[in-house]
C-alpha cells in the first residue's frame, strides 16, 4: 500500500527547495496575498515541511555501514564542486543532524502557529522566520566548514531584525548589537581557521578534514579557535553576557527561536567538528573546560536566583542547562555524548514552552517583573498546571526528557571524576531550587488586586502548543530509543575518531 513511498526521494533535498520556493513566493508577492491567506499559507508549509521531517527519520537507516558513495552521511547531496578552491557545496544527515532538523521545523511550526495576525509587518516577519529556518537547516546539513561558516554567520541577520525591530523595549538596540558582534567577532576566528586549512588541506570538505592529520601544535590552535567560536553561541563563561540580554529585549519568538535552536548550534559544531577533528585538544584543554563548565553551571544557577525579570530567570537557566550539556559533550564517553545530545533535545522543548508561558503572561499584564505577580492559580489554573508540568521537565525530573539525558551526563562524568559529579549534581539542586521559587512566586501567594481585570485563562491555540510541548516532554522521558537509537552510531564514530 504505501510502497510508493519508499522511493530514493531525498527529502532533505525537498525541504531546502520548499523553503526556499516559499521564501520567493513571499517576495514576490508580499501584498496581494493578505494578512489571513499567509496565514494559511505559512500553516499549510509547516505542515508539509513537518510531514517530510517525520518521513526522513522514517527512512533514516540507523544502522548503515559507511561505504564511500556517500561518505557515511544519508540523503547526500553534492550540488556544486569548485575544484581550484577545494571548496564543495554537499548536504548530508547523520544521527545528530537529522534529529536537530526535526526539532528546528517543529519549534518553528510551534512559532507560526502562535503568530498574531495583526502583527505589524506580518508578510517582513513571516519572511525572516522563514529565511532564519533555511538557513538553520543548511548549518545542520551541510558538509562542508566553509559554507558551515556562510550560513552559520547568515542567520545573525534575520535574528538581527527579529530582535532589533520587534523588541519590547528601547535597550533593544544595544542586545541587538550584542548578540551580533559577541557571535560575529568569535566566528571571524573560525574564518582564520577557512583560511589556514585551505592553505594547508586545500579542501574544507568534511569528510577529507576527518581523515586529515593535523600536527599537535595545530591542533592547539586550531582547536582553540573553533572553542572559542562554538563556546560563544552556548554561551560559556566569559561570553555569556550576550544571551540575557538578547532573551529579555527580544519578542517571545525570537527568545523561543534563540534558546530552543541557535544555542543548539555550538553543541553541534563541538560535536561536528572540534572533538573528531581536533581530538587531541579537547583532551589537553579537558581540565580547562570542565572547570569552566562547572563554574558556568553553579555561576548561571546562582545567579538565576536573584534575577527580578522572567525571560532573565530563564535565560540564565538555559546557560546552566546548556554548560551541563558540555560536560556531557567532553566526557569522552558514550553516555556523556548521547545525554548531552538528549538534554539539548530535551531543553528545546522544555525552553520553547517556558519562553511561551512566560510570553503570554507578558501578553496578559505588560510586565515580567516577578514582584507584580502572585496567586495566579486562583485565575488561571490551567496555565499553573502547565507550568508547573515544564517545571518538573526543567529540573530534569524522572519521567520527562531532560531526565534521561542529565542522567546519562552523571553516570559518564562519575566514570571520569567523582568530585566533578558532585559539582554538577549541585547545579541540578540549584536548578530544582530556582525553578520551584519561580513557580511558587508565580501561581502562590496572594492575588494582586489589579489583576481582576486582566486575567483570563489560556485560549484553545495555546492549550494546543502547550498540550503538544507536554506531550512531546513525556513521550521522550518514557521513551529514550526515539532519539538515543537513531544517534547510536553517530555517537560511536564520533569516538572513534576524537581516539
Amino acid at each position: 500500500m504505501f510502497t510508493f513511498l519508499n522511493l530514493n526521494w531525498n527529502f532533505l533535498l525537498l525541504e531546502i527547495i520548499l523553503s526556499t520556493l516559499f521564501v520567493c513566493y513571499i517576495f514576490l508577492f508580499p501584498f496581494k496575498i493578505g494578512i489571513s491567506n499567509l496565514r494559511t499559507a505559512v500553516i499549510v508549509y509547516s505542515a508539509i515541511m513537518q510531514v517530510l521531517s517525520f518521513y526522513s527519520y522514517y527512512f533514516f537507516d540507523c544502522f548503515i555501514i559507511t561505504n564511500t558513495t556517500n561518505y557515511g552521511f544519508q540523503y547526500f547531496i553534492q550540488l556544486i564542486n569548485f575544484p581550484m578552491t577545494g571548496i564543495q557545496l554537499a548536504f548530508g544527515l547523520d544521527g545528530f543532524s537529522i534529529v536537530f532538523i526535526i526539532l528546528t521545523i517543529f519549534i518553528f511550526n510551534i512559532c507560526f502557529f502562535s503568530l498574531d495576525v495583526n502583527a505589524k509587518e506580518f508578510s517582513i516577519f513571516i519572511q525572516l522566520l522563514i529565511i532564519l529556518e533555511l538557513l538553520i537547516i543548511l548549518i545542520f546539513s551541510v558538509l562542508d566548514l566553509f559554507f558551515f561558516y556562510f550560513f552559520f554567520e547568515a542567520s545573525l541577520i534575520p535574528m538581527f531584525f527579529l530582535v532589533g525591530f520587534w523588541g519590547s523595549r528601547a535597550r533593544r538596540i544595544k542586545a541587538t548589537f550584542y548578540l551580533f558582534f559577541y557571535t560575529m567577532i568569535s566566528s571571524l576566528l573560525t574564518l582564520f581557521i577557512i583560511i589556514y586549512i585551505l592553505l594547508q588541506v586545500g579542501s574544507t570538505f568534511y569528510p577529507i578534514l576527518l581523515i586529515y592529520n593535523f600536527s599537535e601544535q595545530e591542533q592547539f590552535l586550531l582547536g582553540f579557535f573553533v572553542f572559542i567560536t562554538f563556546a560563544t553561541k552556548i554561551p560559556i563563561m566569559p561570553f555569556h553576557i550576550w544571551l540575557p540580554e538578547a532573551h529579555v529585549e527580544a519578542p517571545t519568538i525570537g527568545s523561543i527561536i534563540l534558546a530552543s535552536i541557535l544555542l543548539k548550534i555550538g553543541g553541534y559544531g563541538f560535536l561536528r567538528y572540534l572533538l573528531p577533528i581536533f581530538p587531541k585538544f579537547c583532551l589537553y584543554f579537558l581540565p580547562l573546560i570542565f572547570t569552566l563548565c562547572i563554574t558556568s553551571v553553579i555561576y548561571a544557577s546562582l545567579t538565576t536566583l536573584r534575577q527580578v525579570d522572567l525571560k532573565r530567570i530563564i535565560a540564565y537557566s538555559s546557560i546552566a542547562h546548556m554548560n551541563f550539556v558540555v560536560l556531557g559533550i567532553f566526557s569522552n564517553s558514550i553516555y556523556g555524548i548521547e545525554g548531552g545530545f538528549y538534554l539539548m533535545i530535551g531543553h528545546g522543548i522544555v525552553s520553547t514552552a517556558l519562553f511561551f508561558l512566560v510570553g503570554l503572561l507578558y501578553g496578559r499584564f505588560h510586565t515580567r517583573l516577578l514582584s507584580y505577580f502572585g496567586g495566579l492559580i486562583q485565575v488561571m489554573p490551567l496555565c499553573g498546571g502547565f507550568f508547573f508540568l515544564f517545571t518538573l521537565g526543567n529540573i530534569g525530573f524522572p519521567g520527562t526528557s531532560n531526565f534521561i539525558g542529565e542522567i546519562l551526563i552523571l553516570i559518564s562524568l562519575y566514570e571520569r571524576n567523582t568530585f566533578i559529579t558532585l559539582l554538577a549534581g549541585l547545579g541540578i539542586i540549584l536548578s530544582a531550587v530556582y525553578s520551584f521559587l519561580l513557580f511558587t512566586k508565580l501561581f502562590f501567594g496572594t492575588l494582586q488586586v489589579n489583576y481582576f481585570i486582566n486575567f483570563y485563562d489560556i485560549n484553545i491555540t495555546e492549550f494546543i502548543i502547550l498540550t503538544t510541548l507536554g506531550i512531546c516532554l513525556i513521550l521522550f522521558g518514557i521513551n529514550s530509543n526515539l532519539i538515543l537509537d537513531i544517534s547510536l552510531l553517530s555517537c560511536y564514530t564520533l569516538l572513534l575518531y576524537a581516539n
